[in-house]
C-alpha cells in the first residue's frame, strides 16, 4: 500500500471517529448519562491518534504513543460498560 492511501485511510478513518464522538455527544446531552460521555472521549481519543498517524511518519521510537493512546480508549470503553452494567444502589430500607 502506498504511503498516500494509507494517510487517506487513516484520515477517513479518524473522520468516522469524530461523527461517532459527536453521536455519543448528541446521546449524552439529551440523557446525561456518563456512559455516553466516555464513549464519546473514547472516540474523540481514538480520532486524534488517527489524525496523528495519518499527517505523520512516526518513527519506530514514537510510534508507541499511538499505541498507549489506543489503551486508553479501550480502558474508556471497558470502564464504561462496567459502570453501565453494575446495579444500581438503592437507599437502605426502614422498617
Amino acid at each position: 500500500m502506498t504511503e498516500a492511501m494509507n494517510s487517506a485511510l487513516m484520515g477517513a478513518v479518524a473522520t468516522t471517529a469524530f461523527v461517532a464522538m459527536l453521536f455519543f455527544l448528541r446521546f449524552w446531552r439529551q440523557t446525561r448519562d456518563s456512559f455516553f460521555l466516555l464513549f464519546a472521549a473514547a472516540f474523540g481519543l481514538d480520532g486524534v491518534a488517527r489524525f496523528g498517524l495519518a499527517v505523520s511518519q512516526p518513527s519506530q521510537e514514537t510510534e508507541p504513543l499511538y499505541f498507549l493512546a489506543r489503551l486508553i480508549t479501550f480502558g474508556l470503553i471497558i470502564v464504561a460498560v462496567i459502570g453501565k452494567n453494575r446495579p444500581a444502589r438503592r437507599p437502605p430500607r426502614r422498617r
